[in-house]
């Protein structure tokens, strides 16, 4: 094992375990991209209407859900660590009022771009790449993040926000992610 030192506001270190020849993301890349075809199964057959319900008022649509997944991974991957084309840009501003009603082949073709991008990444990213930080373009005290942390917190995110997706669908009568 070998010791990388991180920002210290957000990981004090991390432990950078060789499961292969060498030092590697293989465990998330067995487990993410399983999730990621969960998420792509449960909304590729959704109908408008469909990706319009809630499960309440107050929360977000299974639509919002989606994109919002879709947004944090390019504005994490686009803007901060300056990874991928160009043209995953704007799917930063998916999420936000005023955006088109993304039909359920846009959020697929969505989750597909930001991911592949990802998937590049975690078979290219070695220790030092995972080791060196990014400055957040918004947070200027204290807006530092290891591009460790930033794949974190993209999986954490993904968990999560994919969680709630799969539960609102079950809540609603609708096939949820079978895991």
């Amino acid at each position: 094992m070998r010791e990388v030192q991180t920002n210290e506001t957000h990981i004090a270190a991390v432990k950078v375990i060789e499961v292969t020849d060498r030092p590697s993301l293989s465990l998330l890349q067995v487990g993410w991209p399983a999730y990621q075809q969960h998420l792509i199964r449960v909304i590729a057959p959704l109908t408008p209407q469909q990706l319009e319900l809630r499960v309440a008022p107050q929360l977000r649509s299974i639509r919002q859900l989606a994109v919002h997944i879709i947004s944090s991974r390019s504005w994490w991957l686009h803007w901060v660590m300056h990874e991928g084309p160009a043209e995953i840009a704007p799917m930063a501003d998916w999420n936000d009022e005023g955006q088109p009603a993304w039909t359920a082949p846009q959020i697929v073709q969505g989750l597909e771009r930001t991911w592949e991008i990802l998937l590049e990444g975690l078979a290219r990213w070695t220790p030092d790449e995972l080791a060196e930080t990014f400055q957040h373009p918004r947070r200027v005290a204290d807006g530092r993040y290891s591009r460790q942390w930033i794949v974190w917190h993209l999986v954490e995110h993904d968990i999560h926000h994919g969680g709630e997706l799969s539960f609102a669908l079950g809540i609603l009568g609708l096939p949820a992610m079978d895991l």
